[in-house]
């Protein structure tokens, strides 16, 4: 019987669901992916045959880069599905994954140590009737969020807590620079008040509610809502969608026949898993996926520096700074 390790968001906390003890033949897979992806990771490992081979446990990004970053190739896992940023991080302090032994058609150019499993893009939602009833336009920026009207209408994610938040940090200072971003985020800060969330779904949920007007977060979710009949838009900000892919990587391990089986599975949950992770995760990363005209976002941007923990940590700070 499968068993499994399922969290939620960022929690750091978990629980053993399933039956037995761990084997030592059990392939362990870390991954900060939410309960979508858990599931569509284990959809594609019991039909290629692994159910009950492996033990698929879920932590918060935070918590999981931490124990890449401290452990590198001691730590339990023998697969990591992981924000891709940590993963170069990790391999770079610690040498720690190998090299992977199949071929994927990824889209983008990436290191041979991980390949694609799923990517997110930042954008603006609104509750349209929440609008009306404050008498507010939509928003077409970020930088719009930070006007006096939108006091208290305002939620995102905490970029301490959440990567969600560094796409709304990437596109603030990739187009108005440290300085004038910087009291633009003052400013959307000040507004946003007790709408600070932990989560990056936490503000998608207080538009819901319809507790605040607007939010930042993931594109996807604001898409999902509207279609499902919400008083939901999304907008893609005029300062650009910065989006975040998350990847798969094997650890580097000395027991050969259970790292050639780690390599299998990390190549089920790039390939087989993918069909299934897009439904939830509309970006295209392969060639031949297409997505609907719906999800693609009109402004698709890049930040000018890689990125990595080093430079998350540096827009943490700065985010912290604006408060």
């Amino acid at each position: 019987m499968k068993k499994s390790i399922i969290g939620a968001g960022m929690a750091l906390a978990f629980t053993l669901a399933g039956c037995g003890a761990q084997g030592s033949d059990d392939v362990v897979i870390y991954t900060n992916a939410d309960e979508e992806a858990t599931a569509a990771m284990e959809t594609a490992l019991d039909a290629a045959g692994y159910e009950g081979e492996y033990i698929l446990q879920s932590q918060g990004t935070s918590e999981l880069g931490g124990k890449l970053l401290a452990e590198g190739d001691q730590i339990e896992a023998d697969v990591v599905t992981m924000s891709s940023y940590f993963l170069d991080s990790a391999q770079e302090q610690n040498e720690m994954f190998a090299d992977l032994t199949f071929e994927a058609e990824a889209l983008e150019e990436h290191p041979s140590y991980y390949t694609p499993v799923l990517g997110n893009t930042g954008a603006i939602f609104v509750n349209t009737e929440v609008l009306k009833q404050h008498g507010l336009e939509a928003p077409e920026s970020i930088a719009d969020l930070a006007k006096p009207e939108y006091e208290g209408l305002v939620s995102i994610p905490n970029i301490e807590d959440s990567s969600t938040a560094w796409l709304m940090v990437q596109a603030v200072i990739s187009e108005y620079g440290e300085e004038e971003g910087k009291a633009i985020l003052q400013d959307l800060i000040a507004n946003v008040g007790p709408h600070l969330e932990s989560s990056g779904s936490g503000p998608i949920s207080k538009v819901q509610a319809g507790e605040v007007a607007a939010g930042f977060g993931l594109r996807h979710q604001a898409v999902a809502a509207k279609e499902s009949g919400a008083p939901i838009d999304f907008v893609d900000p005029a300062e650009g969608n910065f989006s975040l892919t998350e990847a798969a990587a094997v650890v580097n391990k000395e027991d050969d026949e259970k790292s050639q089986k780690a390599m299998e599975m990390a190549e089920v949950i790039s390939t087989d898993a993918r069909e299934e992770l897009l439904t939830y995760y509309p970006v295209a990363l392969y060639k031949g996926e297409t997505i609907d005209e719906t999800h693609e976002p009109a402004h698709p941007k890049t930040f000018d520096q890689p990125l990595n923990v080093e430079l998350l940590e540096q827009h943490q700070a700065f985010f912290n700074s604006a408060k």
